[in-house]
């Protein structure tokens, strides 16, 4: 099992201070159980952006340690910088990122201040999902005014913070903590003025230009500032949820916006780290856009930074800046991530899993490699070019199973590991029968759904891999007839377990229903198994 991961982006009133940028960077590093990923620092803002994650008790430690040294050397009654800012510490979300969820991030924003409120004696307001009160749940609600504005704001009995004294601490200000989803800063570098950047930035931010002019982005916040170390202007974009409104259409419009305007955009740039899944929604919106071909991720990520212009103001090295390449490496325990050498010890060890499952799910993974290798050999030679845009069609389907099913090889012995504990259960009074044989089914259920799911992954190929069959490139017949035989093995596993574990369910409805389930993907495997090999036989080179 994954450990919890919290991630947590305090943002500090310094940013050109290097002395006291490093030394709230050791704070954070000397904390026990957190991972500091990025330190990212803006002289123009006068901000510095850390990121770290750990465990939810670590990361709060994590926040507190640096929250201390910054009471000690930022004095907001100094400061000055392009980026709006209500205290030293102006903001720290904690954000949920692996085996945690919002509540957990809500509890450690709660804990964070109220310990750093009655230590430092500072006033702490929450927001984002946080905060319980609609008119001061977003950082621009609470941050109005500014620090300049708190000693006129606080005393407002709708305005006193959520922890610590209502009072203006001239050296701090006051603090915003939070949990929220995972914000992505995202600034677009455009040649022209402040004034025009902002005029950009005024018509896609989503609160617009006043509640009669709304702006063309949901989930976005923006404003446009000068960049003084680049000699630019940029329109500075916070993404809050970038399921709603992805980086690329955030960029787009900023380009439409500055075609308007008769202005040049020169790139972009990421601020602190950024989700694998925003990059490669990025990437899948040019490949559509484009019509490209472009499979393996890696260089889904290249052509990312270099439709963004990411490297604009400095190298965005993947392995710095996307949050899953630097997460710490808990997954050695991974069927997947072994050699096949040590995955095949580990099936013949004395245990009953690895088993049957994890195997007809690796079978499968690899029919369906050999299929897209088959396809691969085939695209992009000038022998058979009159076949790719067929290519480019089907040979996804397969890439994207490979990658299904190997998700597969974990998940099947995952699930049988969770029912043998439901298994270990007490039985010791009526309630307790009753409890363990709930665990049960629902552990027999969820040991089902896996292999169904491997069932399905290889049904969606049947139609592609008979078509590849027809046109494929022939010197890799033999390998094409390798593939289709390991997919048939992997859905009769897949049957097998299904059949031994649905004897154990006493619901008769959901029973019924995966045993023709699956009977059926083991009929159309079958089926289709055999007329894709007859296929190769009947085919001359």
């Amino acid at each position: 099992m994954k450990s919890k991961i919290v991630e947590c982006v305090p943002n500090f009133s310094e940013g050109q201070n290097q002395e006291v940028i490093d030394a709230i960077s050791a704070a954070i590093r000397s904390t026990n159980g957190v991972s500091l990923l990025d330190v990212d620092p803006g002289p123009s803002t006068n901000r510095t952006v850390y990121t770290f994650v750990g465990n939810p008790d670590a990361v709060i430690e994590g926040a507190l340690n640096a929250a201390r040294v910054a009471y000690k050397l930022i004095d907001m009654a100094k400061h000055k910088g392009e980026h709006p800012r209500l205290g030293a510490l102006d903001v720290c979300p904690f954000i949920p990122v692996q085996n945690v969820e919002m509540e957990e991030c809500i509890f450690c924003a709660r804990k964070f201040a109220e310990k750093l409120s009655a230590e430092l004696k500072v006033p702490v307001y929450l927001y984002g999902f946080a905060s319980e009160q609609e008119y001061r749940k977003t950082v621009p609600q609470i941050r109005a005014g500014e620090y300049e504005g708190i000693l006129e704001k606080i005393t407002k009995p709708e305005w006193l913070p959520d922890f610590g004294p209502a009072e203006f601490v001239p050296n701090w200000g006051a603090t915003m903590a939070g949990a929220r989803k995972f914000l992505i800063a995202y600034n677009v570098n455009v040649l022209g003025t402040k004034e025009q950047a902002h005029r950009i930035a005024l018509d896609i931010r989503e609160q617009g230009r006043s509640k009669d002019e709304p702006g063309k982005l949901k989930k976005c916040q923006a404003i446009g500032w000068w960049l003084d170390e680049a000699n630019i202007a940029q329109v500075s974009i916070n993404l809050t949820d970038h399921d709603v409104t992805p980086i690329h259409t955030s960029y787009e419009e900023v380009c439409k916006g500055a075609r308007d305007l008769k202005l040049a955009v020169t790139g972009s740039q990421i601020v602190g780290v950024v989700p694998l899944g925003a990059i490669l929604q990025v990437a899948d919106f040019y490949i559509s856009k484009e019509n490209l071909f472009v499979l393996e991720e890696d260089q889904k990520i290249h052509l990312a930074i270099n439709r963004l212009g990411l490297n604009s103001l400095g190298p965005f090295n993947p392995k710095e800046r996307i949050i899953e390449y630097m997460l710490p490496d808990d997954d050695t325990g991974s069927l997947v991530n072994k050699s096949i050498q040590d995955f095949v010890k580990t099936v013949a060890a004395r245990t009953p899993a690895p088993g049957g499952g994890s195997v007809a799910a690796a079978v499968a993974a690899m029919g369906s490699a050999l299929s897209c290798m088959v396809g691969q050999m085939t695209y992009g030679k000038r022998q058979w070019e009159r076949y790719d845009s067929q290519m480019r069609r089907i040979i996804p389907v397969m890439h994207e199973a490979m990658k299904e099913l190997l998700s597969v090889i974990d998940a099947d012995t995952n699930a049988f590991n969770d029912y043998m504990a439901a298994l270990k259960l007490p039985k010791e009074t009526p309630e307790d029968i009753v409890m363990r044989e709930t665990a049960m089914e629902a552990g027999l259920k969820k040991a089902i759904s896996v292999p169904m799911s491997l069932a399905k992954a290889v049904s969606k190929q049947w139609d592609s891999l008979k078509e590849l069959a027809t046109i494929a490139n022939f010197g890799t017949k033999s390998d094409l007839q390798v593939g289709v035989k390991c997919l048939e093995t992997g859905v009769l596993g897949a049957y097998y377990n299904v059949i031994i574990n649905a004897e154990g369910i006493k619901d008769e409805k959901y029973k019924n229903g995966i045993l023709n389930e699956i009977e059926e993907y083991r009929t159309l495997a079958e089926k289709g198994c055999q007329e894709t090999l007859l296929i190769l036989q009947e085919r001359r080179a």
